[in-house]
């Protein structure tokens, strides 16, 4: 059947009406969802019909079916789990993205996509400070962007050691020591398990969490054979950020490969603002952050940036008769990724940056950590509000005295449905966990966020 151009239309035009209206909806909508799963699979649960239909009419049933169901993360008004809005231009573009459907795997299949891509990690590098020429993936968030950096360590490491990895694979292998905090993210854990490196060596933290230096150090020289030391940037219940120089400094004279796991609070190093907190971050080997997260591009987005571009490539490149490789010899996207199809994801980062420019970056990082801030101010001063972590960034834990408290008001806010904040426990107690991720939140928002603890408070008595 020949493509036919016009039969696009009618659906898109509806999809982007749908879009339009759900866009519209989020200023004054609850943010949790109406319905819940039960509702959504009995509203879904359907035999496959026997016949086609309208592709229009599919737009709108879908549309009309899952409105009931979608959480409004998009919302200023959401702080769970870290997940950022969507800037305008960052949306547009991922329209296209699909639009164009461009598998950008090879450089000679797909030169627009590579070329923007390639534009947008140089970007990434340049605002984060990172070493120029680093490779940069773009993988499918923060798990398999640590993934990328632990496994070019992992050969890295072996290869030190005398040993092929990609030929040999791990039997027989000298063991790979990994070293982490204690409170290291169960991303960098489960990549790890992926990569059957086994469970990290975990070290003595601070009260907000950060890797104690003198408790590394001692571990470093008590570990013989290949190692590797996973630090933090961004603790994911307080923000604080793993001691950066003195840790990768004591790393390296030990022969370790560094990865830094900065989900959100990699962004930081955009800012002078937390040029001592990050000082020595730019001296590690491999860095894993998420651009669906506080640069608030579509999902989905992480990011891979490796200092040395032949570990990456040792990786991940896949050698085939049928792959056109570019005649300049260099690295195709997938050879910094682990997948060898994937949607062209980089290119909303691309018009993301390009939209806010350094400064509008910045500022977009900066005006994050003051919403922040701010909220904690405001939570601070209800009575029986304590605030557990120092807030250094965007992250904010809370507790209202017992456990029991803490989650009744937690559960009683979630039911409001005005804001949505999440439950989670840390450092032995329960707490609301509170992330400022969304570009669109502002001192309306935040003061609406502070009122709607103080309704689920007085509802819980």
């Amino acid at each position: 059947m020949p493509l036919s151009p016009e039969e696009y239309r009618a659906p898109l035009g509806r999809a982007a009406q749908h879009a339009h209206d759900w866009l519209d909806s989020l200023p004054d909508r609850p943010v949790k969802p109406r319905d819940g799963i039960e509702q959504m699979e009995a509203a879904f649960e359907r035999d496959l019909p026997e016949g086609g239909t309208d592709p229009t009419e599919v737009i709108d049933e879908l549309a009309r079916l899952a409105e009931p169901g979608l959480m409004a993360i998009g919302s200023g008004r959401f702080f769970g789990w870290v997940m950022g809005g969507t800037l305008p231009a960052a949306l547009a573009s991922d329209w296209m993205v699909s639009a164009w459907d461009q598998n950008n795997g090879l450089r000679y299949a797909t030169p627009a996509a590579a070329a923007i891509e390639e534009r947008a990690g140089a970007w990434i590098v340049d605002l984060l400070g990172l070493p120029q020429g680093s490779a940069v993936g773009f993988t499918t968030g923060g798990t398999m962007a640590n993934f990328v950096g632990l496994a070019a360590g992992r050969g890295a490491v072996l290869e030190a050691a005398g040993w092929n990895v990609n030929r040999d694979g791990l039997t027989g292998a000298p063991r790979v020591t990994v070293l982490a905090g204690a409170e290291v993210h169960s991303s960098v854990e489960l990549a790890l398990r992926y990569l059957g490196l086994g469970e990290p060596t975990k070290i003595a933290a601070d009260r907000q969490g950060r890797i104690q230096s003198s408790a590394l150090i001692e571990a470093l020289d008590q570990t013989t054979g290949p190692v590797i030391v996973a630090l933090q940037a961004g603790n994911l219940h307080s923000g604080a950020f793993d001691p950066m120089r003195e840790t990768i400094e004591a790393a390296h004279k030990r022969g370790a490969w560094v990865h830094v796991d900065g989900a959100f609070g990699l962004w930081a190093a955009a800012s002078p603002r937390w040029g001592d907190a990050l000082d020595g971050v730019d001296t590690a080997d491999s860095w894993a952050t998420d651009a669906h997260k506080t640069l608030n591009v579509p999902y989905d987005c992480g990011v891979a940036i490796v200092a040395r571009p032949g570990a990456v490539q040792a990786a991940f490149t896949a050698h085939t008769s049928y792959f056109i490789r570019d005649d300049a010899g260099i690295a195709d996207p997938m050879d910094r990724v682990p997948e060898l199809s994937r949607r062209a994801r980089g290119i909303p980062v691309w018009a993301a940056l390009r939209s806010l420019g350094r400064s509008g970056t910045i500022a977009l990082v900066e005006r994050l950590a003051e919403n922040a801030r701010m909220l904690a101010d405001g939570l601070s001063k209800l009575p029986g509000v304590e605030v557990l972590n120092d807030v250094v960034f965007t992250q904010i834990s809370v507790a209202f005295g017992s456990d029991e408290r803490t989650r009744a008001v937690t559960q009683a806010l979630i039911a409001d449905g005005a804001v949505w904040m999440s439950g989670s426990t840390w450092a032995g107690r329960d707490v609301l966990r509170i992330s400022v991720s969304n570009w669109s939140t502002d001192a309306e928002e935040v003061a609406v966020s502070v009122n709607a603890v103080a309704r689920a408070m007085d509802a819980v008595g």
